[in-house]
């Protein structure tokens, strides 16, 4: 019998990915090691590899599906001497479309693989029983029971939008392929009918409600959100909600590890290093979170995570969003080995490539927008870390040194503190502390 191909979990974090793309088709043989599809995650596209040698025989989720669920069938698989085209059962249509919110019916061989993730439903070789009329408010009859509930045609992200804001999916009328509900169909429905068994509990915090869709004549181009930047709406609202920022700026002078870099630059150059600014100031960071402990912590209810190495999660705007790769132990490690490492993975993380344990974590993060130009900026704490250090652009202004006025090169870094974790006193430390090791860098290759 044919094995199931299951949605995999490529992080610990994982409950539901988009299959953005099938890298084989249906018939092709495939052995182990053979890729078989991009799975998008929150973070990054990757790769998902055939453990067994077998023919493709069935895909059950088209490329593009969005939800799909860990654990849900996206595929079957036969080995040697098995069928390679079982015949297509209702349950095994269910199997390959649950996460998709589709009603009973077995699926069809698509084509073309479907695009538009969770607002396409993969085609139905036999259409299901009837459901009643989109355009009836009335619910279902006791009769129908459970049944007439799961033959409503919702896309996930209609679901669940319906469920936080208590929308009665059956009072409604779709307008996605083959009336379909989907988002946009919530939008005159919003504070609409409730469920009967528990009106309060469906309308969530005013806080924590989503942002409403809506219609505007201005031209515009409506593009849907990838996993990645609806994971980042989603924490950093959570972050500003739920964490209390007190934000500390200093001014540094830069002439004299921009010294330093160009002496070291010259000594490294037959091994192929170049150190950039921010490799240096990421092993800046990492020796004041170590010189003061108190602010490389996180805040846990209860409990205070006191770490005992600097791990710096590094800001990298890749495309439709942006990710922290980690420079583990940086506080350990020479610059050129940061360097080193932070090119290999600003490089894989622009590419999609990044395993899960190589950005997840950090004790703290650095976000540098200087090479744009910023000149000052406030960044958004990452939880659970209770840091990050925001770096603006470095720049010729008028400067005292000692007693005189003199042309300096100077940035200004603004450190963003978790206040339930880290005092403004600690804050302070951490800010001088950091100060310091920039304009004496001798004491970063000490």
């Amino acid at each position: 019998m044919p094995t199931e191909l299951k949605m995999p979990a490529l992080s610990p974090t994982m409950e539901e990915g988009t299959l953005a793309k099938w890298l084989v088709k249906e018939g092709d043989v495939v052995k182990s090691g053979d890729l078989l599809a991009e799975i998008e995650t929150d973070k990054a596209t990757m790769e998902f590899e055939a453990v067994d040698e077998g023919t493709v025989v069935r895909i059950l989720v088209p490329e593009g599906s969005d939800g799909v669920k860990v654990g849900t069938a996206i595929a079957l698989i036969a080995g040697e001497g098995e069928s390679s085209v079982p015949p297509r059962s209702a349950g095994e249509g269910q199997a390959g479309t649950a996460s998709q919110g589709e009603g009973a019916g077995p699926a069809a061989t698509p084509a073309t693989p479907a695009k538009g993730g969770g607002e396409t439903p993969p085609a139905s070789a036999t259409p299901a029983a009837p459901s009643p009329p989109a355009a009836s408010a009335a619910p279902p009859s006791p009769a129908e029971g459970r049944g007439a509930s799961e033959r409503i045609k919702a896309s996930p992200l209609a679901r669940r939008l319906a469920e936080a804001q208590g929308i009665d999916l059956s009072s409604l009328t779709g307008s996605g392929p083959g009336g379909r509900i989907v988002r946009a169909d919530l939008g005159s429905a919003a504070g609409g009918v409730k469920p009967a068994a528990a009106p309060q509990a469906a309308a969530p915090a005013p806080a924590a409600a989503p942002a409403k869709p809506f219609e505007t004549d201005i031209p515009h181009e409506a593009v849907k959100l990838s996993n990645m930047r609806k994971t980042i709406a989603r924490r950093l609202t959570e972050s500003k909600q739920q964490v209390p920022h007190i934000y500390l700026t200093v001014d540094i002078q830069l002439d004299a590890l921009l010294k330093l870099r160009g002496d070291l630059n010259a000594s490294l150059a037959a091994r192929g290093v170049k150190l950039s600014v921010n490799d240096m100031l990421i092993k800046a960071l990492a020796l004041s979170l170590i010189e003061v402990p108190e602010c490389n912590v996180s805040f846990a209810g209860d409990t205070l995570i006191k770490y005992s190495r600097a791990d710096i999660s590094v800001a990298v705007s890749i495309e439709g969003g942006l990710i922290t790769p980690i420079v583990a132990g940086a506080n350990a490690k020479a610059i050129s080995a940061i360097s080193t490492e932070m090119t290999d993975l600003a490089t894989r993380a622009k590419a999609g490539k990044l395993q899960p344990a190589e950005y997840q974590g950090g004790t703290a993060s650095i976000s540098n927008m200087g090479m744009f130009g910023i000149k000052q900026f406030d960044a958004v704490i990452n939880p659970p870390q209770g840091m990050i250090m925001a770096i603006g652009a470095g720049e010729k202004r008028p400067y005292v040194v000692g007693d005189a006025l003199t042309v300096a090169t100077v940035m200004s870094a603004t450190g963003s503190f978790d206040h339930r974790a880290i005092d403004g006193a600690d804050g302070a430390r951490l800010m001088k502390a950091f100060k310091a090791l920039v304009e004496s860098p001798l004491r970063l290759v000490a």
